[in-house]
């Protein structure tokens, strides 16, 4: 018998860990269905592209089919070790724009506001350049930004966003998250700054704290209305741990609500269908899925200097090499210098597309690398109005569930993506790329109606890897959590991660992970919640 046990050793999980076993009274168990974080090219910042292509931290998932999408299965990338997908991601520090969290509050989820939350960004991180209104500068977090911007495509995509008439933000995470700026990176001492090595590595020795890797949790037990443990299979054996004050599932937007639901908790109809007992029925369990799509104008480039040469073989092999020996070169980067939020339409209350200057041309999550110099104007749509599931397919916990995101259903979603690739394409073609600009190679020239840039959002759109909202926070009768994201109608029984997100941020989603799971330890331990932040941004009001 333990206090607390945690499902999933994540994003979420490893914050939950370090904050609930802080103090020496509190028994804590961690559970994670991967292993060790050991495999060197997660540390090494360049090294996502290596992961993403040998799989060996991932739990290969892949959608449903996709009916706007030419019913294409996409691949959905997710980390299955210690960090969970901060271990495998892009390592972009990005919050989202205040009117996001704003809007949580207004849905009916009190303390949630972005006063409310910037508080508890500002304590989780570690910014290199120190601590001001809207960053801390002593949290176990470490976030870094290149020292100064060097190479002349991202020059040029600076410039060339001011030529075309948009503004400039020298901070995504500030006071104005809309224009072109430089980015925050979950990088520190040229490593990358996961979950795990921040939060994590640091409070293994703790007594009162057991890990326990590769286990796969595959039950909460409920009993008499209160979770009491869960069971886990680890070497083909089936375990039980019980938790003597909370369970917290930390599992993230498909993991968790699929715990819940071969749990009996979720939709009567559909777990009696599968042989589940009804334990509490939630219908919202699974359902209210998001997701930012992306797609990119493809541009070749006149000049060798994309970051072709450090993908091919004797380039990746002595950038290895070297950052090994030394920890220096070009793998200490993870190639992204600047972006940009930008609004489709100027009276936007916030930006509603997300852009990613990529210094290199890929396809299928970079493990098809284009063979010509190039860059990419690669953005998403920061908030989509699609809504989708993640629903068990059957009671037995080592099968996937169905992965339905329902990509572009509304109409409002594929205007949104069509404006895009247009914006995209009117920055690349300003004067500042003229020493650069090649052909486009995709969608090509000859893309240029309403249908035909459809029919290339179509074919080539992917996740950009943020799913959330399938254990939503609220009190609605799709709700999944209140707002201290105890599981409604379940004693003893929380869900902490990108899952109880009632709407999809518009930015990145593992700073607000990071951030819920900060306010969640405070709920576990019935602290008061940190003061409200005085501070203002732009425009922050956004209707229901």
């Amino acid at each position: 018998m333990v206090d607390y046990v945690i499902v999933g050793a994540g994003s979420a999980g490893c914050v939950l860990a370090n904050r609930l076993s802080a103090a020496p009274e509190n028994d804590v168990v961690l559970l994670e269905a991967g292993g060790k974080d050991t495999n060197p090219f997660i540390h090494m910042p360049a090294g996502y592209l290596a992961l993403m292509k040998s799989g060996s931290v991932d739990w290969h998932y892949h959608t449903d089919p996709q009916p706007h999408l030419d019913n294409r299965v996409l691949f959905w990338p997710r980390g299955k070790v210690l960090g969970g997908s901060s271990s495998i991601n892009g390592m972009v520090y990005i919050r989202g724009h205040a009117s996001d969290y704003d809007l949580w509050a207004q849905l009916g989820n009190r303390g949630w506001s972005y006063s409310d939350c910037l508080p508890y960004f500002i304590r989780s991180e570690g910014r290199q350049a120190g601590a001001d209104d809207y960053h801390g500068g002593d949290g176990p977090l470490r976030t870094s930004r290149l020292p100064e911007i060097t190479h002349p495509l991202t020059k040029a995509w600076f410039e060339a966003g001011k030529q075309a008439g948009f503004r400039a933000t020298d901070d995504f995470n500030g006071a104005e998250l809309e224009g072109f700026g430089p980015v925050d990176s979950t990088i520190a001492d040229n490593q990358r700054a996961s979950a795990a090595r921040c939060y994590l590595h640091p409070i293994l020795n703790r007594p009162n704290l057991k890990l326990i890797t590769k286990a796969l949790a595959s039950r909460v037990l409920v009993e008499g209305g209160r979770a009491v443990g869960v069971e886990y299979i680890r070497n083909g054996q089936v375990h039980t741990l019980r938790a003597e004050r909370e369970v917290i599932l930390a599992g993230g937007a498909i993991n968790s609500p699929q715990l819940l639901q071969l749990s009996g908790i979720g939709d009567g109809d559909h777990l009696r269908s599968l042989g589940i007992k009804v334990v509490r029925e939630l219908k919202g369990v699974g359902q209210n899925l998001q997701d930012h799509l992306a797609c990119g104008v493809k541009q070749r480039c006149t000049q060798p200097i994309s970051f072709l040469k450090h993908t091919k073989p004797l380039g990746a092999t002595k950038a290895f090499i070297q950052y090994v020996l030394t920890k220096t070169g070009p793998a200490t980067s993870h190639g992204l210098e600047a972006m940009a939020f930008l609004k489709s339409k100027p009276d936007l209350i916030a930006p509603d597309l997300q852009f990613f200057f990529v210094l290199l041309m890929y396809s299928d999550h970079g493990r098809k690398i284009t063979n010509e110099h190039g860059f990419m104007a690669y953005f998403n749509i920061a908030r989509p109005e699609s809504r989708g599931s993640i629903m068990i397919k059957s009671a037995d916990p080592l099968q996937h569930p169905s992965i339905q995101p329902n990509y572009l259903e509304a109409p409002e979603d594929v205007r949104n993506m069509r404006d895009g690739i247009r914006i995209g394409r009117e920055i690349i073609a300003q004067k500042a790329f003229d020493l650069y600009r090649g052909q486009e190679y995709a969608p090509g020239s000859g893309a240029a109606s309403d249908a035909d840039i459809d029919r290339y959002v179509r074919q080539t759109s992917e996740t950009i890897y943020h799913p959330v909202g399938t254990c939503k926070m609220g009190s609605d009768p799709l709700a999944v959590v209140d707002d201290r994201l105890r599981v409604r109608g379940v004693e003893g029984l929380r869900v902490i991660d990108a899952s109880v997100m009632p709407r999809l941020v518009s930015g990145n989603t593992n700073a607000p992970t990071i951030m819920i799971a900060e306010k969640g330890a405070d709920f576990i331990l019935d602290r008061q919640p940190l003061a409200a932040s005085p501070v203002e941004t732009g425009s922050r009001h956004v209707s229901v």
